[in-house]
């Protein structure tokens, strides 16, 4: 079972990446870098509370344990919340 607050918070950093690569092309891009930058922070913020959770998620940490008893590699599987 996926855990909710792994879900939202991959939400928001899926949000956050999206907004910071839409101010990245938009054309205000190039007079001011101020409101990319803003995203860009905001987005690193919500990949750092992700990263916080599933350090200490129970669910993530199950699937951890059940790849790496199984002989499965963990560093290039990417674990979707």
């Amino acid at each position: 079972m996926e855990c909710p607050i792994c879900i939202d918070l991959a939400r928001a950093f899926e949000a956050g990446l999206s907004e910071y690569l839409e101010a990245r092309s938009s054309a205000c891009y190039q007079v001011s870098k101020r409101f990319a930058a803003k995203k860009k922070v905001d987005m690193e913020r919500a990949k750092y509370a992700l990263e916080e959770h599933q350090c200490v998620c129970v669910s993530t940490i199950r699937v951890h344990t059940l790849l790496s008893q199984g002989g499965v590699s963990t560093s290039l599987i990417r674990l979707e919340a």
